[in-house]
């Protein structure tokens, strides 16, 4: 389906393969652990094997990821990820950013209110937005302890709208994998999938995204039209 651009008064972001350039980084940490093995693969090219992995770990990974929010667990999991953070002294992480986001952002929140829906705890989407000073763009944060329940269900994008103070049905969900065009579309939301993270193409559009698009700052110019 096309996208009502009429109907957009408002845009929600996931992070991982959307904003933040995630798959490049764990393609590169795949393609290290792969490399005393290069003999064994086809070719003996460790970036395409490396690239086959991330992909394949995309579904399990966002089962994994809802496991915890689905028994409850979740506040309890990202209390000891805190803890262990601030008792361990462990330096925050760094991130990728995808290229042209940080433009496309400064020119989107001049017309939109903007908002992060990321299934990642506040800690480590805190870092990545502020990395890149990004931070300000967003008139709020919906992470994966925002709401009783993060995506796929419809809960936090519904909390975004109304902090926006929109009607979920004005925003527009833009994402790289099935859980945020399934949270999207179960908002009522139109959807966004974007080629540049984990999903793949069939996959975005069995779960009904209404347009797909190579990378996230390609929005900009959707939305100029």
């Amino acid at each position: 389906m096309p996208l009502h651009l009429s109907r957009i008064r408002a845009l929600c972001f996931d992070v991982d393969g959307t904003l933040s350039d995630t798959d490049d980084l764990l393609q590169a940490r795949f393609a290290r652990l792969l490399a005393p093995l290069r003999f064994l693969l086809p070719g003996r090219d460790v970036r395409k094997a490396a690239r086959r992995l991330v992909m394949a770990s995309e579904a399990p990974a966002n089962f994994l990821i809802g496991l915890p929010d689905r028994f409850g667990l979740d506040d309890e999991l990202v209390a000891a990820a805190d803890w262990i953070a601030k008792h361990g002294r462990l330096c925050p992480k760094q991130f990728l950013i995808i290229d042209g986001v940080q433009e496309m952002l400064a020119g989107l929140s001049r017309r939109y209110p903007l908002a992060v829906v990321s299934a990642r705890d506040a800690r480590t989407t805190g870092h990545f937005l502020e990395q890149f000073g990004l931070t300000s763009f967003f008139r709020c944060i919906a992470t994966g302890q925002t709401c009783t329940h993060t995506k796929p269900y419809p809960d936090p994008i519904l909390w975004a709208a109304q902090q926006m103070g929109v009607a979920a049905e004005e925003c527009l969900m833009i994402g790289d994998t099935p859980v945020d065009i399934r949270a999207g579309r179960a908002a009522g939301a139109q959807t966004v999938g974007v080629l540049c993270g984990f999903g793949e193409a069939h996959e975005l559009r069995r779960h009904g995204a209404d347009m797909l698009l190579q990378t996230t700052p390609e929005l900009a110019r959707v939305l100029e039209a």
